[in-house]
């Protein structure tokens, strides 16, 4: 039982909940990544999510094992062109089990790298 008060007869809202099964599997993802060879730059792995018409640069900031922060990045922020995005969606590049997710090519991490200052 929760120590909350109850207000008006209605417990509070937990403040943590499991996501339900449409998030993504982010710890398959990075285990996906480590498997295939890929180095974080920083506390953060990236990698290439293309769908039918769209393809958007993520970031995954892993530790102590756990997925801290996921999110889409303005890959165009970074000197990053749609052409380095399309370059890089093609069968080799796909990580093993995870169709629609691609490693990123040594252009895009040299540039993430050097522009973020970590290598």
């Amino acid at each position: 039982m929760s120590k909350a008060k109850q207000i008006n007869g209605v417990e509070p809202v937990p403040r943590y909940i499991m996501p339900d099964r449409s998030a993504p599997d982010y710890e398959r993802i990075i285990r996906e990544l480590q498997n295939c060879g890929c180095s974080p730059i920083g506390s953060s792995y990236y990698y290439i999510k293309a769908d039918s018409g769209w393809r958007s640069l993520c970031r995954i900031i892993h530790g102590g094992g756990k997925v801290f922060f996921h999110e889409v990045i303005d890959h165009k922020k970074y000197s990053i062109s749609d052409k380095d995005i399309d370059e890089v969606v093609r069968p080799e590049m796909e990580i093993s089990s995870l169709q629609g997710h691609y490693q990123i090519s040594p252009d895009i991490e040299i540039k993430l790298s050097t522009l973020t200052n970590i290598r």
